[in-house]
């Protein structure tokens, strides 16, 4: 019978298994796992209550049997109640003290609450019953984590960590230390107690053979020892050891050249006799590193497989020589000739331009056209007749000849055109891109064409032209951007550039699909995430919104799960370094500023489309548990988490993204959360004002510090008044105005109706007719009257709108110097649909929210 009640469950049939439970219970009414699992049943079916009191029935009994347990384990998961979990092994614990399994829940229920103090004890409770070595270290990691999480970081240096130190030591005085795992977390221990000398001798010595899982785990850990105590001849002496083995580990060029260097500086010379350092030989001049590097491209030449690392080695040496004044950057050869003959040897490898790419600045800038003019000199084109465009006869010439298009663009020559010129290039780039999809046709929907970045840099050039204020360039994007998308459906950065477009034309419908089919997965939730949730509401998709809002909400909330089941698997497969990163990551996320703006916007959202329509002020803000005393979000912990370079740029240093654009980006997002914030705060004490508020010379309130509400809605109100006018180059969101205004008002008609209605009484019993009303009431009326005017001319000003929409015919604008191609236009009529289309529904959800909050205004008649 449990077998089939649970089958119910599992198949989600949860009102069967609670009549299924109830039949168990009337034969076996004190059968406890019955009682839960219907118990999950109806939490399943909305019944929290009745599920809460029927589990704290059975934890009270506090069983020992695993089925009860684990349904039980399982209910509260479902209730985001893990706390209780842990009070359930903690008496089960108690009833079987020598249970392994049940000292092994204890310990994972406590960490998924992060009781540290109590895992440590836990851990060594279970070593104690059953002394396996993943259990003693269980408890040294906790001990690791109460010191992350002190608030003090001398108490972790000098109680936690020390303490850690010493539980490790002697496992290892005793021989006992088996797996990697346990020498891991003794390095770890070390290196958080800045103690590197001993951290280097851990691994270097016995224990270091345990290190075998990772590749170079152990000569990794070396290096990073070496750095810690700026043991520079070892550095370059390790890296230069590896360099050999592998001559593209680029990690080691970079360590090798930062120990040269370093060596330089402190004017280092090796012993006359002696070993030069405990990882060997050591270069300490540039005449050595020069000779070290050529020895690297000679020993790659007679290579089977071209190696990039040498070659792209001389150029960092090279920069790093001019950076530093050298003159001695000659004798590694000419820059614009070492880029030509690396673009000749691996110019068909996509790579090829992002490898150059960062060295672009060894050329002086006279140089550059000469530059390109020479490599594309070397790229096999032909063309059918003379004055036509020569095209690449393979998908090796169609690379080559892309990478210099790429690095055209980033070198600036794009740039100095004219709008002729520009066309012209675009026209060109269109006709490559067309060109090269004969190459794709066998490729798979999920492939990548291999023209796509013909097309985008088209785009690019047009989006200059756009921004230069040619309006309708943005059209030809567009229409560009969409026949990309039917060749390469899995393209992201179509969609990425396409979603940016549309929000910048206020056209937010098509966003929704195009972010959908990205498939974000996990963090990207975060870093991209903006691009959705940031301008669905304010382009007057509403429902869009709640949607966007909803699916970010989410993925955070499931953070704090997912987080603690990650932590639990690396407690139990040993992998103990991970366990910090994990705690990094939770709080990476709990801070994340794009959490706080979804989170906030989420309840503006839901007051703006409920609050005075479906359901009072007052019990929307009671469902949200909101009050205008809190503020939740961590101002001083806010992480920018946004990935700003997610789309593809090849636009030269002087035009890309610097340091000042994220700054100013961020303290503009951060105002704007405050102003947003600040304002959920003000609706929600709106409801508070009409309830009874202690006198503000009160005694006792002036004893306790505590202010009256009236004073913490002033207080919010100056708040938000400094936030605006910090920020006046913010938009206004005009429904949202209208709505604030007619919450404040509704509030105003609560306090005066009873007020009125008191008065007339009064007159009433004095039998006075001439008795003049407070000039308030007439006040309120005319502004009442007055909402009531404006709102209605909004929402005739939007038939209108509608009106002009269906009517307006976009496929008229087009650009004058633009001859469109047939299957551009029919790509050109899809995009002006698809805008079209959004602006009409976008001003019908705005309409039909206006005519709701009319009808909630025509009752404010006190």
């Amino acid at each position: 019978m449990l077998l089939l009640h649970t089958y119910y469950l599992d198949n989600g049939n949860n009102k069967m298994a609670i009549q299924q439970a109830d039949k168990l219970l009337k034969k076996h009414k004190d059968l406890h796992c019955a009682k839960v699992l219907k118990a999950i049943g109806l939490q399943r079916t909305g019944k929290q209550d009745e599920a809460y009191a029927l589990a704290q029935e059975v934890a009270a009994l506090e069983p020992t049997d695993d089925n009860s347990l684990q349904a039980l384990t399982i209910l509260y998961r479902e209730m985001h109640r893990p706390e209780l979990v842990t009070k359930l092994y903690e008496a089960a614990v108690k009833k079987v003290p020598n249970s392994e399994e049940y000292h092994s829940h204890l310990f994972m229920a406590y960490a998924r609450v992060g009781e540290y103090k109590k895992m440590q004890q836990a851990g060594m409770a279970l070593y104690k019953i059953v002394p396996k070595n993943p259990y003693y270290f269980w408890s040294v990691m906790s001990l690791i984590m109460q010191s992350i999480s002190a608030q003090d970081e001398n108490l972790s240096k000098t109680m936690f960590l020390p303490l850690a130190e010493r539980m490790v030591e002697k496992m290892v005085k005793e021989d006992k230390i088996e797996a990697e795992a346990e020498v891991e977390l003794y390095y770890m221990i070390l290196e958080r107690l800045e103690k590197y000398k001993e951290a280097l001798d851990v691994v270097r010595g016995k224990l270091g053979d345990k290190l075998t899982s990772e590749l170079q785990s152990r000569e990794n850990k070396c290096m990073a020892m070496y750095k810690k105590l700026r043991r520079w001849p070892e550095c370059n002496a390790l890296s230069r050891r590896l360099l050999l083995k592998n001559s593209d580990d680029w990690q080691f060029y970079i360590t090798y050249f930062d120990s040269v260097f370093q060596l330089i500086d402190e004017s280092w010379a090796p012993p006359a006799e002696e070993e030069h350092s405990l990882e060997g030989e050591v270069h300490c001049s540039v005449e050595q590193a020069v000779e070290f590097i050529e020895e690297r491209i000679t020993e790659e030449s007679k290579s089977s497989r071209p190696l990039r690392g040498p070659y792209l080695a001389k150029l960092e040496l090279i920069r790093r020589l001019r950076h530093r004044g050298c003159n001695d950057e000659y004798k590694l050869g000419d820059p614009e000739e070492l880029m030509f003959q690396y673009f000749k040897k691996f110019g068909d490898k996509p790579c090829c331009f992002t490898d150059l790419k960062v060295f672009v600045d060894l050329l002086p800038p006279s140089q550059y056209s000469k530059f390109i003019r020479q490599l594309l000199e070397v790229i096999p084109l032909s063309a059918a007749a003379e004055n036509e465009v020569a095209l690449p006869g393979d998908i090796k010439a169609l690379q080559q000849h892309l990478c210099v298009v790429q690095l055209s663009r980033l070198l600036g020559i794009y740039h100095a055109m004219d709008k002729k010129e520009k066309l012209t290039v675009v026209r060109e780039l269109m006709f490559r891109y067309r060109h090269g999809l004969e190459f794709g046709k066998s490729c798979l929907k999920t492939e990548l064409q291999f023209s796509d970045y013909y097309c985008l840099l088209a785009v690019h050039l047009l989006l200059d032209l756009w921004l230069e204020g040619e309006e309708a360039a943005v059209w030809q994007c567009l229409t560009l951007l969409e026949e990309g998308l039917a060749h390469s459906p899995s393209n992201a950065q179509f969609k990425l550039l396409l979603i940016r477009i549309y929000c910048r034309l206020g056209a937010f419908e098509p966003v929704a699909e195009l972010y959908s089919s990205l498939d974000a997965k996990h963090i990207q939730h975060d870093t991209i995430g903006y691009l959705l949730t940031r301008y669905a509401e304010s382009l007057g998709h509403y429902a869009a919104a709640s949607q966007s809002c909803n699916f970010a909400l989410r993925f955070f909330h499931s953070n704090q799960k997912d987080t603690s089941e990650y932590i639990i698997q690396a407690y139990k497969y040993g992998a103990f370094e991970k366990i910090p990163e994990f705690i990094a990551f939770r709080n990476r996320l709990n801070s994340s500023l794009h959490f706080a703006q979804v989170r906030t916007e989420r309840m503006l959202l839901d007051l703006l489309l409920e609050a005075n329509i479906s359901t009072s002020l007052e019990e929307s803000v009671k469902s949200m548990s909101l009050s205008p005393e809190e503020d939740d979000i961590p101002w001083k912990d806010l992480r920018d988490n946004r990935d700003l370079t997610v789309l593809f740029s090849w636009d030269p240093k002087d035009r890309d993204i610097s340091d000042e654009h994220r700054k100013l980006s961020l303290e503009e997002e951060t105002l704007w959360l405050r102003i947003r914030s600040l304002t959920l705060r003000l609706v929600s004490g709106l409801p508070t004002l009409s309830h009874t508020i202690q006198p503000k010379n009160s005694e006792k309130t002036a004893e306790n510090g505590v202010s009256s509400r009236i004073d913490t809605i002033r207080s919010l109100l100056q708040q938000l008044e400094a936030a605006v006018d910090s920020g006046k180059k913010f938009l206004e969101q005009k429904i949202q105005t209208i709505s604030i205004a007619l919450w404040v008002s509704s509030y105003c008609d609560s306090v005066l109706r009873p007020f009125k209605s008191n008065l007339q009484k009064k007159k009433k019993k004095k039998k006075e007719s001439s008795v003049a009303m407070p000039p308030v009431f007439t006040h309120f009326l005319d502004y009442v009257t007055e909402l009531q005017t404006l709102t209605s001319n909004v929402i005739d000003h939007i038939k209108g709108l509608e009106i002009i929409l269906t009517a307006l015919k976009l496929e008229e604008l087009s650009l004058k110097d633009t001859l469109h191609l047939q299957e551009e236009k029919k790509f050109t009529k899809t995009v002006q649909g698809k805008v079209q289309s959004s602006y009409h529904h976008s001003v019908q959800e705005i309409g039909e929210l206006l005519k709701k909050r009319l009808d909630t205004i025509k009752k404010l008649k006190i």
